[in-house]
């Protein structure tokens, strides 16, 4: 890199324009208009119903739009899903692991299915297992763990081909306070070293996490911006009813 020009930020960028998808008379996502930059920690609010979901699954390729777009660094999910897939890691509310595995084995199987063999392997477990700061549970059944330990497996999981774009949804959910404080601190230490895509229902969660949040009400784009603008107001609860906070 030549001197004085800056790097560019880690991670990926996902534009959706007008993107939208009907399930019957439906409209599950209405015309949606949103950019997340290469290494932004971004939330993605709103109650059951609201259309998070369903962004998630039209940008990971599992639903295909109605009408409108949305890309991963310029590649669509609809025409390019490996693609899109290789520059993904998602954990999921609940996460999606092998109880009866250790900890190490779940890893290993699943830096396996991310298509990583031998050495690679082996380097990309131990990364994320010091990431993560699991590394003295490395042998232990991953169904005797905690849940806030399950969650930090279900992230390193999640992490262990350096995606570019992490997509995390209610990370927290069901977990006590303490459990919470943990998987929250291992999410602050991610920014800026990839693209973070934040589900929640947690304002306090998403204030503390986020550069910039947008909440969806019905489908509908109802606000996007800074973080402590968009949620700072007298009643921020109400952009979850779709009104003005």
């Amino acid at each position: 890199m030549s001197a004085g020009l800056a790097a560019e930020p880690a991670g990926a960028r996902v534009e959706a324009v007008g993107l939208s998808r009907a399930f019957g008379e439906h409209l599950a996502l209405d015309a949606l208009d949103l950019v997340i930059e290469r290494g932004e920690t971004f939330g993605l609010l709103g109650a059951n119903g609201a259309g998070k979901t369903t962004f998630i699954r039209l940008l990971t390729g599992y639903l295909l739009p109605t009408a409108g777009r949305v890309s991963i660094d310029g590649i669509s999910p609809a025409t390019n899903p490996r693609a899109v897939h290789a520059r993904i890691g998602f954990a999921a509310e609940r996460p999606k692991l092998y109880p009866d595995l250790r900890v190490r084995q779940g890893l290993r199987l699943a830096a396996g299915l991310r298509g990583l063999t031998g050495a690679a392997r082996d380097a990309a477990v131990a990364s994320v297992l010091a990431r993560f700061t699991i590394e003295d549970h490395a042998e232990r059944l991953i169904g005797h763990l905690s849940k806030g330990y399950q969650q930090r497996v279900s992230l390193a999981q999640a992490f262990l081909d350096e995606p570019p774009l992490l997509i995390v949804d209610e990370p927290t959910s069901g977990l006590d306070p303490l459990q919470r404080a943990e998987v929250r601190e291992q999410l602050a230490g991610l920014r800026g070293q990839r693209t973070l895509l934040l589900c929640t229902h947690d304002l306090h969660e998403a204030r503390q996490l986020c550069s910039r949040v947008a909440v969806l009400h019905q489908g509908r784009l109802v606000a996007v911006g800074d973080a402590e603008t968009v949620l700072g107001g007298e009643d921020p609860l109400a952009l979850f009813r779709g009104a003005p906070a």
